[in-house]
């Protein structure tokens, strides 16, 4: 899957990253506002050295601080300063406990150490950094007191030795302060992890699910896998349920749209044009009797001397469709009933149809027998064309039998639904039989957006032009310029 494709299915899936988007930003909305604020004290100290007013003295005692400052930076969170600051402010904690909540750094090439508390309590924090600092000084002053020794020669026994003083002392260059904003949640961070969590989690999402999903959402990638022309593809419109038939909206998208499918349709096959066309699909409910119906409406709009046969003998629909009557059809023709003149039944638009009859307990052989052959070649000597509306291929074994004596197939694929392997699948079955597909029809895809044309819409509307008594002999140049 390439950029542009991904892009897409993300657009196509957009419930999928709403979802997720809000789900993660809830997520980490709740996280924030159950976590305990958490603020952080800070204090500052500076080691100097105790060196003579010499150049040189100064040089090699800002050199021994900068040695020793990451060593006294470690020596902050230990028991022997954790200890005393416990004791001293009866923190209900343990020394080690307190350690965890303590940071010490000394930055490269400086002599300074800063050190952090934390704590829930912004004030407590601040006491407790400070406590800290203090004895922090003291461990380190005493660590290095160099030890008394024994009496230096030249001193007499009755001299009191000098007391011995620490080469370092740290001073605090900033006092702990409470702090005025917790450093931990962070609410807007936390909402930018929740929102980049969401997208993540979509896109993972949108990935699997269209690994997964094997159906076709375009009629370009169902050309691609199958090897089939594309004939025509019929978008999706919510008021086809309830009004079936393009004549109710004969500018409509989905009315344009057959009429492509009926002028690919002739131009498909010109040297070999077939007269017998089978409508079928590989499972029920991607619209082929709706794409018989309109078809052979079309056919019939554009003066082509058109019949429509109902072959599908189990779940007839076509005469339901045009409000016809059901009970005298194909059946009645094939079982010697009646001729195909007097069951045959006429609609607008000079388009005869042929009903399926009642359903029989045997459809599979009568679809297959000679009777329906000799049925189907009459009607093609009668009828430029003739449809013929058939059962899905692979519930059922009618329509195999039906393929061989059709001169042409056309494979119904009902978009986001039919899958891979049942196109295959349906196609192998016709090829094995002989069956000719002339190509596919995409139904029920998505509606192309609007351009500025309107998609034959507003283009089909001509300007009126209003004309008045004195025009009537107005010859055609005056009437251009008058517009």
């Amino acid at each position: 899957m390439d950029l542009h494709g991904f892009l897409k299915s993300l657009a196509r899936r957009w419930l999928t990253v709403a979802t997720c988007l809000v789900l993660a930003v809830g997520a980490a909305l709740a996280v924030t506002n159950l976590s305990t604020p958490i603020y952080a004290a800070r204090t500052q100290l500076f080691v100097a050295t105790r060196s003579g007013e010499d150049a040189a003295q100064l040089s090699q005692g800002q050199t021994f601080s900068q040695a020793r400052v990451q060593s006294y930076a470690a020596i902050v969170p230990t028991r022997q300063v954790t200890g005393p600051v416990v004791r001293e402010l009866k923190l209900r904690t343990t020394p080690e406990e307190l350690a965890s909540r303590i940071t010490a750094e000394a930055p490269l090439n400086t002599v300074l150490i800063n050190i952090s508390v934390r704590d829930t309590n912004p004030k407590r924090a601040a006491n407790i950094a400070n406590a800290v600092a203090a004895r922090f000084r003291a461990v380190v002053e005493r660590l290095e007191t160099p030890r008394p020794t024994n009496q230096a020669p030249g001193r007499e026994s009755g001299d009191t030795p000098p007391e011995p003083v620490s080469p370092v002392s740290l001073g605090v260059t900033q006092d702990a302060v409470p702090p005025a904003d917790p450093v931990s949640p962070r609410a807007l961070l936390n909402l930018a992890g929740g929102a980049l969590a969401g997208l993540l989690l979509a896109a993972g999402l949108v990935v699997l699910r269209e690994t997964l999903d094997t159906t076709f959402k375009t009629s370009q990638a169902l050309g691609e896998i199958t090897g089939l022309p594309g004939l025509g593809a019929i978008p999706w419109d919510k008021s086809a349920p309830a009004q079936p038939l393009i004549t109710a909206d004969g500018h409509s998208q989905r009315a344009e749209a057959f009429r492509k499918l009926r002028t690919n349709l002739q131009f498909a096959q010109v040297d070999d044009r077939p007269r017998i066309i089978m409508v079928t699909s590989s499972l029920p409910g991607e619209g082929k009797t709706s794409t018989s119906v309109n078809l052979a409406l079309s056919l019939a709009e554009a003066g082509v001397s058109t019949c429509l046969v109902d072959a599908d003998l189990r779940r007839p629909c076509v005469a339901r469709t045009f409000g016809l009557v059901q009970d005298a059809g194909l059946t009645t023709v094939l079982i010697g009933q009646a001729r195909v003149e007097e069951v045959m039944q006429q609609v607008g638009n000079g388009l005869s149809v042929l009903a399926g009859g009642a359903v029989p307990p045997n459809p599979t052989e009568l679809l297959a027998s000679a009777r329906m052959n000799e049925v189907l070649h009459d009607l093609a000597n009668t009828y430029e064309v003739v449809i013929v509306d058939t059962a899905p291929l692979l519930p059922v074994a009618d329509t195999i039998g039906l393929a061989r004596l059709a001169q042409g197939t056309l494979l119904v694929v009902r978009a986001s639904k039919t899958n891979r392997d049942q196109v295959r699948t349906a196609a192998e079955a016709l090829d094995r039989v002989g069956g000719r597909i002339l190509g596919t029809v995409f139904n029920m895809a998505a509606a192309p957006k609007r351009d500025r044309y309107g998609a034959y819409g507003e283009y089909g509307e001509l300007p009126s032009l209003r004309i008045s008594v004195s025009d009537r002999e107005a010859t055609p140049m005056d009437l251009a310029g008058k517009k």
